[in-house]
């Protein structure tokens, strides 16, 4: 009797271990800006966008820390983030509506999926657990690295103003005044 209650405690143990075994296997690629998901259910290949210049991603291996069907930035103007698995602080993968912009850095550093993706990759996650393991350097962030090694403060301000006007389609025509400036004389204009 004691023999079978360990073979069937020693079956029990490898019904887990395969199991832990079988979580989702996520990599995400910040060079080439993809993701590749194993699972029990298959592979999967997709696009993604993560951090732009000045907004890592942070790079890794991770574990699902909070799931949610629908969660909204609060940092950022309560941006629609549907499908979102948080992996370590603020960051997650989550879906996103600015799918034009899949493939290229475009994130404030989560990794943005489209929403159909999205939603497979959640309902995966949510059923087998996941192992996500994020390497590789985003386009782009060897000039920032450069930048900030070389003490290149004009130069971060400068790549900061093209973006601005890239991003926008003008610049600001001059500096606002600091606000020690305005204390010590509010009516003066500038």
């Amino acid at each position: 009797m004691r023999f079978v209650s360990m073979l069937l405690a020693a079956a029990a143990y490898l019904g887990l271990a395969a199991a832990a075994q079988a979580a989702v296997q996520i990599h995400i690629d910040l060079t080439s800006q993809t993701m590749h998901v194993a699972s029990a259910e298959g592979d999967y290949d997709w696009p993604v966008s993560t951090g732009r210049p000045g907004h890592r991603t942070p790079t890794g291996v991770y574990r699902p820390q909070r799931m949610y069907p629908i969660a909204f930035s609060r940092k950022y103007d309560n941006a629609p983030m549907p499908h979102a698995i948080f992996f370590t602080g603020g960051y997650a993968i989550h879906g996103t509506y600015s799918t034009s912009m899949l493939g290229q850095v475009a994130s404030h550093g989560c990794i943005r999926l489209a929403p159909e993706n999205a939603s497979t990759l959640f309902d995966l996650v949510k059923h087998e657990g996941a192992r996500i393991e994020i390497s590789g350097r985003a386009p782009g962030s060897d000039a920032v690295v450069a930048e900030r090694h070389h003490g290149g403060h004009r130069l971060a301000l400068a790549w900061r103003k093209r973006y601005r006007e890239e991003a926008l389609g003008y610049a600001p025509h001059r500096r606002h005044r600091s606000l020690r400036d305005w204390a010590n004389n509010p009516l003066e204009s500038q």
